[in-house]
């Protein structure tokens, strides 16, 4: 009988399929990155997923963020994203928390999960997420800068202390350094220059395809973890 993940089980086997239905998956951010990262989950069949996000939909977003529709224009992210996960699939259980992430929040926004996919821009956000991340030993991987890029074969899977040519990246070794943490865990990241030729002054301009790529690979990744592919 043909059901939503048939193409899935075919791939992975109804054990795995039952593996991700009883995983629990935190997505910090639900913008360029996060959204894709999201809508990956949700169509791979992960059965919980908690989002966290502060912002609402702004007509800028419609270029790179999958919840951003003409629709839903002024809308809050994580309600948009719950919203279209149970179109996807009315059984998934979505959590979200309309709230920034600090340092402050972030073990009470955490509590019990298998998996985070953090996909924030704030370097303090970032800091506070991998710490307590570590703290408790929950697996995790974090998106690293994709904006002002366009060479996708330059994005690469890798740890922290291995990332190269990210600004971002750069700056969050030395603050991790500086906080005692270990730079041993996964993050996508683009080795690519960022870009000063393509609309001077725009510096956080991007593209779908480079943001879209960041965000699935970081579901991906979370996937075989889960699965231990």
């Amino acid at each position: 009988m043909e059901d939503r993940l048939m193409r899935t089980r075919q791939l992975l086997g109804d054990e795995n399929v039952a593996k991700l239905r009883r995983s629990r998956v935190t997505v910090v951010g639900c913008g360029a990155v996060g959204s894709f990262a999201i809508e990956a989950l949700a169509r791979a069949g992960i059965g919980h997923l908690k989002l966290i996000d502060y912002d609402a939909v702004e007509l800028s977003n419609i270029n790179r963020q999958l919840f951003a529709l003409t629709s839903t224009l002024g809308q809050r992210k994580v309600e948009v994203a719950k919203s279209r996960i149970k179109d996807i699939s009315s059984d998934i259980l979505v959590d979200v928390f309309d709230e920034k992430l600090t340092k402050d929040n972030v073990e009470k926004l955490l509590g019990e999960t298998d998996f985070v996919i953090d996909a924030i821009d704030d370097i303090d956000g970032k800091i506070a997420l991998i710490g307590c991340c570590k703290a408790h030993r929950i697996p995790f991987i974090s998106s690293m800068g994709a904006a002002r890029r366009i060479d996708v074969s330059k994005i690469k899977l890798g740890r922290m202390d291995k990332t190269s040519g990210c600004p971002l990246a750069a700056r969050m070794r030395k603050k991790l350094r500086s906080e005692g943490m270990a730079l041993d865990f996964p993050c996508v990241y683009s080795t690519e220059q960022t870009s000063d030729t393509v609309a001077p002054g725009r510096e956080m301009g991007s593209l779908v395809t480079v943001t879209g790529l960041f965000g699935l690979i970081l579901a991906h990744t979370a996937l075989r973890r889960l699965l231990d592919l």
